[in-house]
């Protein structure tokens, strides 16, 4: 079995130094489970993806592609399971190993998940695209609208193409099984012995060795709207902030109803005065002179709302410090652990372990 799947699975020896990237150990952690669950030994795809099991423990790790192409090699081959990232895509739903997962669902509709997801994507997997935070793209060709996965030479790893896809169809299918969604699915690897699961798996025609990884979509899609929108992104979802906001919703003062507009927004890193104020129907100047009237300045507020939920966040143990970055609104988890010094005059990461 193991020469069946070296020769028609993908199974490419040399193809893993070529990988250049990182996955989240969260997301390489859900494969483990998925193929130990299978049947794998554990031991055994530490042992050859070189990944041990005590490094996916840290949410902040970051584990090299190459590796993770390791273990996906080694669960093919324990559970002799050619077709295992197909099901692997489509097993679980995003939001229940990754925040990125809560983030999308916390957008209105499916358009504005996806933006979200080409925003955030990279805490989960960072891979060469062409375009910073665009790995995919809607693209109107022959009168059919395409997603487009960018990512630089999927043919080193066509088993991310087969879970990406999955789970784009998987989660539209789980959620809302009467929208429709997928029309076909090109992808740019070779037809694989195992080809007609694909068929069977996304329930549309497949094109292989095409010129592109794509999906040919319904444009309705896009203006899907999500069950439970949230104007939180996962631990602002907890009661406690919800309490929170309902708190600061109601406030009398400028100061409050600035946090209530940033509450929400926060993740998105529009975080500028013009944008408070557009949202609270006043003039720049006006938000302006009302907070000074408060004493207080529209970057403190910000400043110290960031610091109250990071602690909030770290706290609680359920976001990873590169994941409460992006929750912020930080451009890069540097920037944030620059200002959690400066604001505790320690680590995040030692705050999250106290």
């Amino acid at each position: 079995m193991t020469a069946e799947i070296e020769k028609n699975g993908f199974g490419h020896q040399e193809r893993p130094g070529a990988l250049a990237g990182t996955v989240s150990a969260g997301f390489a952690a859900h494969l483990m489970q998925f193929a130990v669950a299978r049947g794998a030994d554990p031991q055994v795809l530490a042992d050859r993806s070189g990944i041990a099991r005590a490094q996916l423990e840290d949410a902040d790790r970051r584990i090299p592609l190459p590796s993770y192409a390791a273990l996906m090699q080694a669960a093919k081959e324990l559970c002799r399971a050619p077709s295992l990232a197909l099901h692997l895509g489509a097993a679980r739903d995003f939001r229940e190993f990754s925040v990125v997962g809560l983030i999308c669902y916390a957008a209105p509709t499916m358009g504005a998940a996806l933006k979200e997801l080409n925003r955030y994507g990279r805490l989960v997997m960072e891979v060469d695209v062409p375009v910073r935070d665009q790995r995919f793209e809607l693209k109107e060709r022959d009168g059919e609208l395409w997603l487009i996965d960018t990512r630089a030479a999927p043919n080193d790893f066509p088993e991310l193409t087969e879970s990406t896809w999955s789970r784009f169809i998987a989660e539209t299918a789980r959620h809302f099984p009467e929208a429709a969604f997928a029309k076909a699915v090109h992808v740019t690897h070779p037809r694989p012995d195992y080809g007609a699961e694909y068929v069977e798996q996304w329930k549309v025609p497949v094109t292989f060795a095409s010129q592109w990884n794509a999906i040919a979509i319904e444009p309705s899609w896009l203006t899907i709207e999500l069950h439970n929108p949230s104007r939180y992104a996962f631990g602002v979802l907890s009661k406690h902030a919800d309490k929170l906001l309902h708190e600061l919703a109601s406030a009398k003062t400028a100061r409050g109803r600035v946090e209530a507009v940033l509450l929400p927004i926060l993740h998105t890193g529009l975080l500028g005065m013009d944008e408070v104020a557009d949202r609270l129907k006043i003039s720049r100047q006006s938000l302006y002179r009302q907070l000074k009237e408060e004493d207080v300045t529209f970057e403190t507020i910000l400043d110290e709302l960031r610091h109250r939920l990071a602690l909030y966040y770290l706290a609680g143990r359920k976001v990873s410090v590169n994941e409460t970055a992006y929750l912020l609104g930080f451009s890069d988890p540097s920037s944030f652990s620059r200002a959690f010094k400066r604001w505790t005059g320690s680590s995040p990461r030692s705050a999250k372990m106290t």
